[in-house]
C-alpha cells in the first residue's frame, strides 16, 4: 500500500494557480509532520513547505507569500496552494510525513510525486 498518494499536479501558465493533495494510508498510524518537497531536473531535492508536529508551518525562502500549505484530518489529508507560480516553480513536488506506525516505529514516508509545469 503507498503510504502517501498526491494530486492535483499539471501544466499551467505562469501567475497561474495549481492546488496539491496528498492523502495518507492507514499504513500511517499516527502524522507528526507534514510537508511537501520539490526536485527539478538535474537539482538536489528541496523542502518547499511543512507543518512541523509542534504546529505552525515553515516556508521555503522561494515560496513564502505565494504557496501555503494546509493539513486536516490529524494531518492525514494535507494541501499545497500555489499561487503566482513562476517557471521556476517547475518540478516534480513530493508530499512527505513523519509518522508513527502501529508498532510505534517512527518513519519516513514519500509519496511517488506529482509533475508541475509553469510556462512562461
Amino acid at each position: 500500500q503507498v503510504p502517501l498518494v498526491e494530486s492535483g499536479g499539471g501544466l499551467v501558465q505562469a501567475g497561474g494557480s495549481l492546488r496539491l493533495s496528498c492523502v495518507a494510508s492507514e499504513t500511517i498510524f499516527k502524522v507528526n509532520d507534514v510537508g511537501w518537497y520539490r526536485q527539478a531536473p538535474g537539482k538536489q531535492r528541496e523542502l518547499v513547505a511543512m507543518i512541523p508536529r509542534d504546529g505552525g508551518t515553515n516556508y521555503a525562502d522561494f515560496v513564502r507569500g505565494r504557496f501555503r500549505v494546509s493539513a486536516v484530518n490529524h494531518k492525514t489529508t494535507a494541501y499545497l496552494e500555489m499561487n503566482y507560480l513562476k517557471p521556476e516553480d517547475t518540478a516534480v513536488y513530493y508530499c512527505y510525513a513523519r509518522g508513527v506506525t502501529r508498532e510505534l516505529v517512527y518513519e519516513d514516508y514519500w509519496g511517488q510525486g506529482t509533475q508541475v509545469t509553469v510556462s512562461s
